[in-house]
């Protein structure tokens, strides 16, 4: 399993973000996420508690997949 860290700068402060809150950041249902997650779309989020359920996503990851998005379709 391969496991990327991404550099942090200590004057930005971490933030997870549980799915409903992706769902409203990104404007999709929850399904819609789950399925772009599955198609590779879309960031896999990671579990929060070791054998745990809830999982996340940092915030900074769901802002620059939005910027990319936006990048990516303007004319």
């Amino acid at each position: 399993m391969k496991t990327e860290i991404h550099k942090h700068h200590s004057h930005d402060p971490i933030k997870i973000v549980r799915h409903a809150r992706v769902c409203e950041k990104i404007s999709v249902s929850g399904a819609k996420l789950f399925d772009m997650v599955a198609r590779g779309q879309f960031p896999k989020p990671f579990p929060l508690v070791p054998g745990g359920r809830a999982v996340g996503w940092l915030e900074s990851d769901v802002d620059r997949w939005i910027l990319e998005r936006r990048a990516a379709h303007v004319d």
